[in-house]
């Protein structure tokens, strides 16, 4: 009977995860103090970087950056052009973060040296409950909204290994991996 008892929490926690995978942002937008962009996917760098144009919030940072990618390069894979535009003064690419947890302990330091009271974050759909998680840990008492951004739609596969890592992060198994240094 236990057996069978977890194995229905398990597959149900995953139903729910791969509806949440599917979500899209809020509408209306409501404005934030700040934007976080986690990187690892297409689309994230330029929905924050436009949300920012667009006056959705007033600060961003683009967490887990590469070394290889300069903001003006970023911009201009966004559609932006860097000399035309007010908004590269409100811009930080962080470069320390290599994992979820990573994104969280940078934008936590960036956050706090801006007094970030609401911050929208923006990830693919299917990272955002891990995102949240992580970024709870370290932000308690900002208000966080999820900006989900879709992609061309998750994998089977991909899914059941980020809802894998969600139940680590969940136990806390996140905090014994250390951080790999950024290359």
């Amino acid at each position: 009977m236990l057996p069978v008892l977890a194995l229905m929490l398990i597959a149900g926690g995953f139903a729910l995860f791969a509806g949440l995978a599917r979500a899209l942002p809020e509408r209306p937008l409501r404005a934030t103090d700040g934007i976080a962009v986690l990187t690892g996917g297409p689309q994230r760098v330029e929905a924050g970087l436009r949300l920012l144009q667009e006056g959705e919030g007033h600060w961003l940072i683009i967490s887990g950056a590469g070394r290889d990618a300069p903001l003006d390069q970023l911009m201009r894979h966004a559609g932006l052009d860097p000399q035309a535009t007010e908004i590269e003064q409100r811009i930080t690419v962080g470069r320390q973060a290599t994992s979820t947890r990573g994104n969280g302990q940078e934008v936590a330091e960036w956050a706090r040296a801006r007094q970030i009271a609401s911050l929208r974050v923006v990830t693919a759909a299917f990272h955002m409950p891990r995102a949240l998680l992580e970024l709870r840990r370290t932000l308690p008492g900002v208000e966080l909204v999820p900006h989900p951004v879709q992609g061309s739609g998750p994998r089977l596969g991909l899914l059941v290994r980020e809802y894998g890592k969600l139940v680590g992060a969940m136990f806390g198994l996140s905090a014994l991996k250390p951080e790999k240094p950024p290359q």
